[in-house]
């Protein structure tokens, strides 16, 4: 299975996401934002960093690459598609997933290993998990606070479409300890940990069983290649 991830002007997580993919059993396919041909790809990573350097706002710039464009295209067909990170950003600049993300709450760039728990296991890049599992993986942020209207987060709520919340404390304040998201289709998904960075004993977070032995990240991409399967 062919999972594409789009490198933009400051992306610096591509790499990871391509190792993730072949550590899951896909074959990771390069992009490039300025190219609108995604090579006959069964999913896609738009992968962390600071696309465009992050003027005007995070993953706005990105959101109009052509790239972009045809994933937005492909996504209303039913395209697998994650945002890591900055790729969360250019979602929701794409208004592929509602809201926004601004500054962290104090301000300051985040570094660590965050607890999350699963709220929703029944999309593309969740399905290999338990609902209400709790996993670890790293955090690295400095816009990473989700906002929305309220009406917006209760349609977030009632609808079932927050795939993520944070535990043991909210690192960027984001609204109800929001962490990720899908759309209704639940092709969709963003967040701003980085699951890319779990994968691999040896280079993941630190667990009670041994120093940098976490591998939850692993579940997302092993997720998309069992639904491309299945569907």
């Amino acid at each position: 299975m062919k999972i594409g991830v789009i490198t933009y002007p400051g992306t610096l997580d591509d790499r990871d996401a391509q190792r993730a993919i072949r550590l899951a059993g896909g074959t990771p396919v390069p992009l490039w934002h300025a190219d609108d041909d995604l090579k006959k790809v069964d999913a896609v990573v738009l992968p962390g960093g600071f696309s465009y350097g992050d003027y005007l706002r995070c993953g706005a710039i990105a959101a109009q690459a052509p790239a972009t464009k045809e994933v937005i295209r492909l996504a209303g067909q039913g395209l697998p598609v994650l945002g890591i990170c900055n790729g969360f950003q250019i979602l929701v600049e794409s208004h592929l997933l509602p809201g926004g993300l601004i500054r962290n709450e104090k301000q300051h760039f985040v570094c660590k290993d965050q607890k999350l728990r699963v709220e929703n296991n029944e999309t593309a890049w969740t399905n290999m998990f338990e609902k209400d599992e709790e996993i670890l993986i790293p955090l690295k942020n400095g816009e990473g606070g989700y906002i929305a209207s309220d009406e917006t987060l209760k349609m977030l709520e009632a609808e079932n479409l927050i795939t993520f919340r944070y535990l043991d404390g909210n690192p960027n304040g984001s609204l109800n300890d929001i962490a990720g998201l899908t759309n209704k289709r639940g092709n969709v998904v963003g967040l701003m940990p980085h699951p890319e960075h779990a994968v691999e004993p040896g280079f993941g977070p630190d667990t009670k069983t041994a120093m940098r032995s976490g591998i939850d990240g692993l579940k997302f991409f092993q997720s998309v290649l069992q639904q491309v399967v299945n569907a």
